[in-house]
C-alpha cells in the first residue's frame, strides 16, 4: 500500500505529524501500529485547504453537511481500543466522512469496508481518496445503523458517530471475539466498547465522548 505521506512545509510537514504523534503518545496512546500510522497519514490532505493549517491540532474540524473530522486523539484512540494490541483482519467503519479514519484503519487491519450515510460527501471523499492507491479499503453509500452485512461478519466496528442505542445489526454482524467501538448518547455522551464474548456481548464504558448523532436512512 502506498504511504500517505507529503513532503510539505510547514504546518503539513512531516515533523508537524511527528509533534502530534509525540503529543499522542503523550496523552496515553501506546499502540505502536496506532502511532505509526498516525504520522504517516496526512490530516491535512483530508480538510479544505482553507483550514489545512489547523490540521494537526488536536480538535474536530469541520468537513461540510454538518459533518467533523475527529480530532487526532479521538481517533488514535478508538482504533486503538478497537485493536486491544492484535492484528486486525476484516474491519467495519460507520460514518466515513472525510476518509481520514478509514485511511488510519487501512493501515492496521487486512480489509476495511467504510459506509457513510451521506452521498455528497461520500463522493467527495471518493475524489480524495483516488490518488492515494490504498489497496485495502472499500467504500459504500448506505445506512450505517444497518451495517454491511454482505461482507460480515468483521473483526472489529467502528462508529464514528453517537447511537442512542447500540443499533442490533452492528452486534449481529461482529465475529465471535470482535469488538465494536462506539459513543453511545445524546447530551451525555460514553465511548463504550462491546467484546463479543463465549456467552454472549459484554459492554464496557471507556470515557466521555462528543460526536455528532448517528442517523438513519440516507442522504
Amino acid at each position: 500500500m502506498t504511504d500517505v505521506i507529503s513532503s510539505g512545509i510547514g504546518m503539513t510537514s512531516a515533523r508537524t505529524r511527528a509533534r502530534m504523534v509525540e503529543r499522542l503518545r503523550s496523552a496515553g496512546i501506546v499502540d505502536a501500529a496506532v502511532l505509526t500510522a498516525m504520522e504517516a497519514v496526512s490530516r491535512h490532505l483530508f480538510v479544505d485547504e482553507a483550514i489545512a493549517s489547523r490540521a494537526y491540532e488536536d480538535s474536530a474540524l469541520p468537513i461540510g453537511w454538518g459533518q467533523t473530522i475527529s480530532a487526532p486523539y479521538t481517533v488514535a484512540r478508538m482504533v486503538e481500543l478497537l485493536k486491544k494490541g492484535k492484528k486486525l483482519g476484516k474491519v467495519l467503519e460507520v460514518g466515513t466522512g472525510c476518509g481520514y479514519q478509514a485511511a488510519i484503519l487501512a493501515r492496521v487491519a487486512k480489509e476495511v469496508y467504510s459506509v457513510e450515510r451521506i452521498g455528497q460527501l461520500l463522493d467527495r471523499t471518493r475524489a480524495r481518496l483516488w490518488p492515494l492507491k490504498i489497496r485495502n479499503l472499500r467504500l459504500k453509500h448506505t445506512d450505517g445503523t444497518l451495517g454491511l452485512p454482505e461482507a460480515a461478519p468483521y473483526d472489529g466496528i467502528i462508529v464514528a458517530a453517537a447511537a442512542t442505542t447500540i443499533p442490533e445489526a452492528l452486534l449481529q454482524q461482529l465475529a465471535p471475539g470482535g469488538r465494536l467501538v462506539i459513543p453511545v448518547g445524546t447530551h451525555e455522551q460514553q465511548l463504550v466498547v462491546v467484546e463479543h464474548g463465549e456467552t454472549g456481548f459484554v459492554e464496557t464504558i471507556i470515557e466521555p465522548a462528543r460526536f455528532v448523532p448517528l442517523l438513519e436512512d440516507t442522504a
